[in-house]
């Protein structure tokens, strides 16, 4: 449910799209843990507004801006692209500010694991930069951002703060905000026939310590994942993992559990740690032109990294540091979009079901 609506005002363009099945099922996952938001009518609105102008200088410079609003999450993002021939890298200009709760790393587990509530910590991000993205070359594509970052936890009343609900700091400098200058590479690989495909990523950041109190640090993440058509069948196996040493934020952990990761747990119920690994393993079967069924299996540890994270709110919360979650669904394809459907079981036998929905455009 929800409206879409397009508008040409000269040579720009506005896009502008609620979407109220997300507020449905946003709202009865996040309703019972979060006492903010409760009086303001825009609260419950949930949206995404992108403007778009194409020829902003009258040289083919393109300047958007989207914002995308949750119930408990805003990200407005405002990107410069200036016109490159195709062999020459393609420069991009990014202005961000986002807002959304932390619950991967603070969030208190609760209905043995199956969902996380919220622990009062959120997370208020500005960034700004160039991206740099090179000319694909065969398989591989590649992308270089140089990136300044100001992170400030907030409460859920939208007040700095500098220590969680246990008295433990949330940020690595132990004040009220970090600040860093990010220098990330991104690479990705990509091939695909009728048959089967495989993909891999790789991201590297590094932290620069710029000025003394800024944020030094080293972090990659890599997700390899592979498609192999059987029969009528398709089976669809992934593994996730990364690490990161130095100076590291309780929010700059990796959080393992939900539907990204390991399903039948809640969002970081299973742990965070300065490493983790995780395995996805799903087959599909048509039912029907538009329907198909899934079985899955996913599992995730910390690797017993989650000691090493200050304050180790993983150990605070009870956190297992590792865990398996397994079930079976439905993935329903259509014009109006694509819908998909959950029943999961984690390792303590509770069982959670997912909803998902995403629009073709």
């Amino acid at each position: 449910m929800g409206a879409q609506k397009s508008i040409h005002a000269g040579n720009a363009k506005v896009d502008f799209n609620v979407d109220f099945t997300h507020k449905l099922c946003a709202a009865l996952m996040f309703h019972p843990f979060r006492n903010g938001g409760g009086g303001s009518p825009l609260s419950l609105v949930i949206g995404s507004l992108c403007i778009k102008h194409p020829n902003l200088f009258g040289k083919s410079e393109k300047l958007d801006f989207l914002w995308d609003k949750g119930l408990c999450d805003s990200n407005i993002l405002i990107t410069y692209r200036k016109p490159r021939p195709e062999w020459l890298s393609q420069h991009a200009f990014i202005i961000q500010h986002s807002i959304s709760p932390e619950l991967g790393i603070h969030g208190i587990p609760v209905d043995n694991f199956s969902r996380s509530g919220s622990g009062g910590v959120n997370i208020s991000r500005f960034s700004a930069g160039v991206d740099l993205s090179e000319p694909a070359s065969s398989n591989w594509s590649s992308k270089t951002s140089v990136k300044f970052e100001h992170v400030r936890p907030v409460n859920d009343d939208g007040r700095s703060i500098s220590r969680d609900i246990h008295g433990f700091p949330v940020t690595c400098s132990g004040g009220y905000h970090d600040s860093m200058v990010v220098l990330k590479q991104e690479s990705r690989y990509a091939k695909a026939n009728d048959r089967n495909f495989t993909r891999f990523s790789l991201q590297i950041e590094q932290g620069i310590p710029i000025l003394s109190k800024w944020l030094i640090f080293n972090r990659f993440k890599f997700v390899a994942s592979k498609g192999i058509r059987l029969g009528p069948a398709f089976l669809l196996t992934s593994l996730t993992g990364g690490s990161i040493v130095g100076d590291i934020a309780p929010y700059q952990a990796f959080s393992i559990g939900g539907q990204g990761s390991v399903r039948g747990y809640g969002e970081g119920a299973v742990g965070s740690g300065r490493s983790c690994l995780v395995a996805n393993s799903e087959l599909t079967l048509p039912l029907n032109p538009m329907l198909e069924g899934a079985v899955f299996l996913d599992c995730g540890s910390d690797l017993s990294s989650g000691r090493h994270v200050p304050g180790n709110p993983a150990l605070r919360h009870g956190k297992p540091g590792s865990g398996l979650g397994f079930g079976y669904g439905l993935r329903l394809k259509s014009h109006l979009g694509h819908v998909q459907v959950d029943y999961a079981v984690n390792a303590f036998q509770q069982k959670t079901v997912y909803f998902g929905f995403s629009n073709l455009s």
